[in-house]
This record gives C-alpha cells, sequence and structure tokens, in this order.
C-alpha cells in the first residue's frame, strides 16, 4: 500500500470508521471495466500498435479483486464496450476524421458478437450483471444506474481499462449520481504510465478515493 492510500485508510480508522465499513458487501459492488481482448490482450485490436505489457500486472490485480468480492458475497458486475455499426455516430466518426484517423477501422473495436469484445482475464461468473455499452462511460445509454440501486449498492469499487479514458468518464459520472466511489489503483491501467498516474490523481482530487487490491481483500475479509 503506497503512502497516499495508506494515510486516507487511516485517517478514516482515527475518525471512527475505517475501509471495511465504508466498502462492506451489503452496500458495494465490485465494477470491473473494459479489461477486453481488443483493449488488453495481444491478439487484440490494438495489440499490433500498443505494447499490452503495460496492462497486464492490472489485469492481474482486477483477478484477484474479483476472487475477494466473491469470497466476501460483494456483487461484482463487468462492464463492456460493445460496438455494432449502429453505435458509430456521426460526431464519434467525424472526430476521429478530424484527428487524421480512418474511422471505418478506428470504431471497429470490440465489436459485438466477434473475439475482441470478449472480456479477457476476470470473467463474469454465472448470475453476474454484464452491463453493455457503446461510450466510455459504463452510465450512459446503459442500465447500470438502475441495476445497481435494484441491489441496494450506494458504494463502488472500480478497475479496470483505461485510466483516463473509460475507467475516468464512469468513475465522473458514479460520483455525480451520489455513489461513494473508491478506485482499486494497481487494477486500473494506460498504455502510458504517466497518464495512468495524473488520472488517478485527477479522480482523487475530484470524485474518488484511491485504494488498492491489497487494501480491499483485507477489508473484506475482516
Amino acid at each position: 500500500m503506497n503512502a497516499q492510500i495508506a494515510s486516507v485508510v487511516s485517517a478514516g480508522a482515527k475518525g471512527g470508521e475505517g475501509l471495511a465499513a465504508w466498502i462492506a458487501p451489503s452496500r458495494t459492488a465490485a465494477l470491473v471495466i473494459d479489461i477486453q481482448v481488443d483493449f488488453a490482450s495481444p491478439a487484440g485490436a490494438l495489440g499490433a500498435y500498443v505494447d499490452m505489457a503495460a496492462v497486464q500486472p492490472a489485469v492481474t490485480a482486477a483477478q484477484r479483486l474479483v476472487d475477494a468480492a466473491r469470497g466476501a458475497g460483494t456483487p461484482v458486475v463487468f462492464v463492456g464496450l460493445f460496438t455494432t455499426l449502429e453505435t458509430d455516430s456521426p460526431a464519434w466518426k467525424e472526430r476521429m476524421r478530424r484527428r487524421g484517423g480512418d474511422p471505418d477501422n478506428e470504431s471497429a473495436l470490440c465489436r459485438e458478437g466477434e473475439a475482441g469484445s470478449d472480456f479477457y482475464g476476470p470473467q463474469p461468473a454465472a448470475g453476474e450483471l454484464v452491463v453493455k455499452k457503446a461510450r466510455y462511460s459504463g452510465f450512459v445509454g446503459t442500465t447500470l444506474d438502475a441495476q445497481l440501486k435494484s441491489m441496494g449498492v450506494d458504494t463502488l469499487v472500480v478497475a479496470g481499462l483505461t485510466t483516463e479514458c473509460c475507467v475516468d468518464s464512469t468513475v465522473r459520472d458514479a460520483f455525480s449520481l451520489d455513489y461513494h466511489v473508491f478506485v482499486a489503483a494497481d487494477a486500473c491501467a494506460a498504455y502510458e504510465p504517466d497518464i495512468h498516474a495524473a488520472s488517478l490523481k485527477v479522480m482523487e482530487l475530484n470524485s474518488a478515493i484511491l485504494t488498492d487490491t491489497a487494501a480491499i481483500a483485507h477489508a473484506w475479509s475482516a
């Protein structure tokens, strides 16, 4: 546990309430975001351009988080990008074109029904909620908020890819929807370490409390 995370947990303990109370399984869901073949596997669509070694430690940590959640009875929710031709909106494609890209090729990530959209590393178990999205945030155009509220969840422990994009977007929206948000920092990753670090700092400043899988597992075993 790094010093920043340790100080947050210690401060909560001194106030009479620590991480175990904050993320009690009765109120919490573990949210696994976009750990899919196209974003995490060398065989995925980005594997030809990005060194996927950068995200493998986070994939491994996310599996530990999922295992700890299941062991504690904390619901696990998988959120993934599933795109179709219909979800490739004009604005989405035009932004790519204006940046000099090829929208017809670059838009085709995590196509629904194709191997690139398969979850990579942690896999949903029978009965676990899977939410399909077509934008960065897991809350945009989905039933995620309603599903969480129906489960009595007011707190989220978040892991996934990438830190600065879909994790950050989902965390911001979760906080705006009045969820208590904790980010498992070691179970998130970006393809560039400096972007990952900067994104964690921004989330910590604005919308989440940073922690890690070891602290979470310890809290859930208490």
